[in-house]
């Protein structure tokens, strides 16, 4: 394993749409392991491929609780209900934090590095995240869906 470099707000490989994994293989498997290393040193709840320049349609989620880190690969949002509006921060964009409304209660279908496929459902802190991580995916930032752009300060997602 290995910590990567977490690129920042205005690097291009942050708006760019990821393709599909279509091997899962020891790459894959190596990009998990990094992703989840990085994640852990970093302090942070998820982490996508494209944070760290990789444009793979990869991400990994950690909330803290018993599932542990959850790993991603090719997830699609397939239920989501309820709404929740929170203060939301990225380690792309340290320090900044904006209010963000999110589903609270959001389904994922996925494939794990076996490309055996799954579905995880996740509420409030975990819709968040999977959401969160899932936009990076297709070059979105957490920014994008902030109307008034004055940051406040609170734990980073």
């Amino acid at each position: 394993m290995a910590l990567r470099e977490i690129l920042k707000f205005g690097e291009d490989a942050l708006r760019k749409k990821c393709r599909e994994v279509t091997n899962f293989d020891d790459r894959l498997a190596q990009l998990l392991d990094d992703l989840t290393e990085t994640l852990i040193a970093s302090d942070g709840v998820g982490l996508a491929a494209p944070q760290v320049g990789i444009l793979r349609r990869v991400c990994v989620v950690n909330v803290r609780d018993e599932r542990g880190t959850i790993e991603l690969v090719n997830p699609q949002i397939i239920e989501t209900s309820g709404s929740q509006t929170g203060n939301e921060g990225c380690l792309s964009l340290p320090d900044e934090f904006y209010p963000v409304e999110r589903p609270n209660k959001v389904t994922v279908k996925a494939f794990d590095r076996h490309g055996n496929e799954f579905t995880v459902t996740g509420k409030e802190l975990a819709a968040r995240a999977f959401c969160h991580e899932i936009d990076h995916l297709d070059g979105i930032l957490f920014t994008d869906h902030v109307e008034n752009k004055v940051p406040v300060r609170e734990d980073r997602l």
